[in-house]
């Protein structure tokens, strides 16, 4: 396998540089004003990427909805990736991942007492939010590093620890969707899914091959996962020491981390995997249930991850598991440092309340 990878990067390789090419026009159009963007009057903060996914954007939007939502009126404005509907849709107690995205439904279901919106058009999008009778004092742009059309007034630009961007290469030939330089852009960067522990020689060494702009901070996060928590009644009644066998199915972008912590923590792991956003269908939960119906023995359960379990929330398959224990496992950021998070926290609070 191993053998393979080198020798198809070299041939996919002139196609990501004409990629590119036309991605590093594009943004020359955006600099010299060609192409206009545009600002708000309302702080904006974007939390985006490089990469096609799988760097956490959803857990660090959470993390910033926990820190802003006491104290000022926040709002989250995504796409709403996959979703089969057009436009600027408010979420609501009636929302479906189908209507509004799985990312969006989530933070509409954890966190209702803020504005969840989607809207492909981000600059559309914030416009509506502005004109709402109880309007947001700050918008979160979840996903938006490369919609040129606005211009966040703080943008934060995550980056796995294991796959920092400056190692990587652009689709098809590797995994980033935008040019390395546009990472000039962001005013923070924060390495995602690093180790609990983060030996000092380790992070230098990251900081080096960033090597970001004298104005840019980079802060390390990693991923903490929460106490496994029950979907339906057959999950509630269950004894987490009497269990054996987990059966995991999920589909992120990224799984390793969740999978490397199940593995410490049950006997047993079968996992299926799906796609990243899959929209799970009927042969789908089939495929599941059968699956977890072959584990041997009785001490087991299934788990899944909290977008998986948007993608059957408000449906006729989430009933199909009420014979089954069912459960979620929440996930959330932490800071490797705590000066770090201080850090971190004052500059994001010193943004929005100096443009409130």
């Amino acid at each position: 396998m191993y053998v393979l990878i080198k020798p198809m990067k070299r041939l996919l390789a002139p196609v990501s540089w004409i990629y590119a090419i036309v991605l590093y026009i594009r943004h020359k159009l955006y600099d010299w004003g060609i192409l206009k963007s545009r600002s708000f009057s309302v702080p904006t903060i974007c939390i985006g990427n490089l990469a096609l996914g799988g760097t956490g954007k959803t857990p660090h939007t959470e993390y910033l909805i926990r820190m802003l939502r006491d104290k000022v009126n926040v709002a989250v404005l995504s796409r709403g990736y996959r979703r089969k509907s057009k436009g600027f849709i408010l979420a609501d107690e009636n929302s479906t991942h189908e209507q509004i995205g799985d990312e969006p439904l989530q933070y509409r279901l954890k966190f209702n007492d803020i504005t969840i919106a989607v809207d492909e058009d981000r600059c559309d999008g914030i416009s509506k939010l502005m004109h709402l009778e109880n309007h947001p004092d700050v918008v979160l742009l979840d996903d938006a590093f490369q919609h040129r059309k606005i211009r966040p007034g703080l943008n934060v630009l995550l980056t796995e620890y294991y796959n920092l961007y400056k190692n990587d290469m652009l689709v098809p030939a590797g995994h980033l969707r935008d040019i390395k330089t546009a990472a000039d852009r962001a005013d923070i960067i924060i390495v995602t899914k690093s180790p609990r522990v983060l030996l000092p020689y380790d992070k230098r060494n990251v900081i080096n091959v960033i090597n970001a702009k004298p104005y840019q901070k980079i802060f390390f996060t990693y991923i903490d996962f929460q106490p496994l928590k029950p979907v339906n009644e057959k999950a509630k009644n269950i004894n987490f020491e009497d269990i054996k066998s987990v059966y995991l199915f999920c589909g992120i972008a990224n799984p390793y981390t969740l999978e490397d912590y199940l593995k410490r923590k049950f006997n047993t792991l079968i996992i299926n995997y799906f796609s990243d956003h899959h929209s799970y269908n009927d042969s789908d939960i089939d495929e599941i249930i059968s699956g977890y119906d072959s584990v041997i023995g009785k001490n087991k359960m299934i788990v899944t991850t909290e977008k998986d379990l948007m993608r059957i929330t408000n449906s006729s398959y989430l009933n199909r598991f009420n014979n089954i224990p069912l459960f979620v496992i929440p996930i959330e950021v932490r800071f490797n440092d705590n000066k770090e998070e201080e850090t971190f926290n004052n500059l994001i609070l010193n943004y929005v309340g100096k443009n409130s």
